[in-house]
């Protein structure tokens, strides 16, 4: 499997930030450890399993700049854990990738934004791409607004559909699939908190350096 032939991070050599999960480094096994230890410590119990997810977080950049670089579905391949070979489908704005947290899983993703507002919605899905039923719901802040000094505040929510609990596109998955997205519900809150992590890393690295955020084989 051709996991991507865009250039992810190539601004960026590897090992300089600190911190950066990616299943390129840090695969599932390796990483769990890592998401327990987050659930344990951090995040009250009935976050974890009720039927929303919130992370939020500051991000020292330029909130126009980050809601942009959001808002192109390809900063996917950056900053999630797992999502990577973003390539266009026929339909216009969605793009088919793998999630390699489980074999051979193909994601469709259609990005949702509003400029106005600096909301970014991510709808997705497993294995087909009639019903996008996993919507990931951001907004980015100015910081300025909420905390009085420059940067970005960004909002993340997800809750909990049904079919995290059964899939009803059994038909579409690939053979032999013994995990469903569903089943890492529970990790959801320390797994999502992981990936802001992993956007505050890249974005702070380039606001720093003088490099735009959004990197330029995106443009």
């Amino acid at each position: 499997m051709t996991i991507s032939a865009l250039p992810a991070l190539s601004d960026i050599p590897e090992g300089v930030v600190p911190g950066l999960l990616r299943i390129e480094n840090s695969d599932r096994e390796a990483t769990t450890p890592v998401i327990l230890e987050m659930l344990r410590s951090v995040y009250p119990h009935d976050q974890i399993f009720g039927d929303y997810c919130p992370v939020q977080g500051y991000i020292d950049c330029p909130p126009r700049e980050l809601y942009e670089y959001l808002s192109d579905t390809r900063s996917l391949e950056e900053w999630t854990y797992s999502l990577r070979g973003f390539t266009e489908t026929g339909k216009p704005g969605l793009w088919e990738s793998y999630d390699l947290l489980g074999p051979n899983t193909r994601i469709y993703t259609r990005t949702v934004a509003n400029p106005d507002a600096m909301t970014v919605d991510y709808h997705c899905a497993w294995d087909q791409s009639d019903h996008l039923w996993m919507i990931y719901l951001m907004r980015v802040v100015d910081a300025q607004l909420v905390f009085d000094k420059p940067g970005s505040v960004v909002l993340w929510t997800n809750c909990h559909h049904p079919f995290y609990d059964r899939n009803p596109y059994q038909d579409t998955a690939p053979e032999g699939r013994k995990v469903w997205v569903g089943d890492f519900w529970e990790m959801f809150s320390a797994g999502h908190q992981l990936e802001l992590d992993n956007l505050r890393a890249i974005a702070e690295y380039r606001a720093s350096n003088g490099l735009p955020i959004t990197p330029d084989w995106m443009k």
